[in-house]
């Protein structure tokens, strides 16, 4: 008898993403195609592969299918929980997780602490000084990558803040399977839903830990998962998740193909000195012509995260909309204005 369809779904999408791992590292190397097991012979010491552990149920589920599968594989796999410090006895549960990542078979395995900041609100501070951590210790053993637990439903959340925050598509595209420096984060979850991961747990007897912030209404994302989503549900019908799932892929792949269309586009909107030229911009689609003022923008000095869709409206306005208004302020003290038909953006 197979394993139960919870733990074959979580094992299933690890070993995906294990072999696309496999993939990418022989083919930078140069090895001559063939089966990812095969290869790994040829590519000693194996490559290590860590798994972000909050010791919940997702990352646990999570741990434990990269336990099972790395080593049919040839890959070492190892683990590390970040304890943030914001609750009494933190650092007491990271111990824990472990202890339990350990008993799992993981190695290495590390506790890291971290002090959270709070630029951007409690979430974004932790979610910072979290990815800070977890940069620093793939690093530090040399990790090829490290996987993050994150689910569907995770996604499905992340497109409703990205709506209710009226962004782009970029932001509807919610997680990316793949994404760092380097492809260093993978998201195996993300077409796995929160229950099965849970699921999977209880079924191979896994301790889990429910963090109480996930359920605490002073949190944004806390509020829509316990009473946004419900409700969409109530009034939608079951399959909310799931569409909004869909939504992010769909929205990503859009996002990408804007987005290497506005890089192409762009040399041709410059002059000869390389400042863009507004009738050019003009001509251009709304969507391209303002992902080429923001990457403009960003050149400048302006910072990505601090940079917002009323400022790029702003800037779109000095060519859309030009009576001659005056210079637009970005952040990172960012200039942009307009002079004698082109779009000067730089700082001061």
């Amino acid at each position: 008898m197979g394993p139960h369809p919870a733990v074959a779904a979580i094992r299933l999408a690890v070993r995906r993403v294990l072999h696309d791992i496999l993939t990418e590292l022989n083919t930078t190397a140069g090895v001559p195609a063939a089966t990812a097991a095969e290869r790994m012979p040829e590519r000693p010491p194996s490559p290590l592969v860590l798994v972000a552990c909050s010791g919940g149920a997702d990352s646990m589920a999570l741990a434990s299918a990269l336990a099972f599968e790395a080593p049919r594989l040839g890959v070492r796999a190892g683990g590390v929980t970040v304890d943030h410090g914001l609750q009494s006895g933190s650092d007491l549960r990271a111990e824990e997780v472990v202890l339990r990542l350990r008993e799992l078979g993981l190695d290495p395995v590390e506790a890291t602490a971290v002090t959270v900041g709070r630029a951007g609100g409690p979430e974004a501070a932790a979610r910072d000084a979290r990815y800070a951590a977890l940069d620093a210790a793939a690093a530090r053993h040399g990790a090829a990558a490290v996987l993050l637990g994150h689910t569907r439903d995770d996604q499905a959340e992340t497109v409703l803040l990205g709506l209710a925050r009226g962004s782009g598509i970029r932001s509807l595209s919610g997680m990316a399977a793949v994404s760092g420096a380097g492809g260093r984060y993978r998201r195996p979850f993300l077409q796995v839903d929160r229950q099965t991961a849970r699921k999977a747990c209880m079924v191979q007897s896994l301790p889990v830990w429910d963090d109480p912030h996930n359920a605490d209404p002073a949190y944004t994302r806390s509020r829509l998962r316990h009473e946004g989503l419900p409700a969409l549900e109530k009034a939608l019908g079951k399959g909310v998740v799931e569409a909004l799932a869909r939504t992010a892929q769909l929205s990503r792949d859009d996002a990408d193909a804007l987005d290497t269309w506005a890089r192409q586009a762009e040399a041709g909107v410059r002059d000869a000195s390389g400042v863009l030229e507004c009738a050019k911009l003009y001509a251009l689609p709304p969507a391209v012509r303002r992902r080429i003022l923001r990457r403009a923008a960003i050149d400048a000095g302006a910072p990505a995260g601090a940079l917002f869709a009323r400022h790029i409206e702003e800037v779109d306005r000095l060519i859309t909309g030009w009576r001659g208004q005056g210079a637009i302020n970005l952040p990172g003290k960012v200039v942009a204005r307009r002079q004698g038909g082109r779009l000067v953006i730089r700082q001061g």
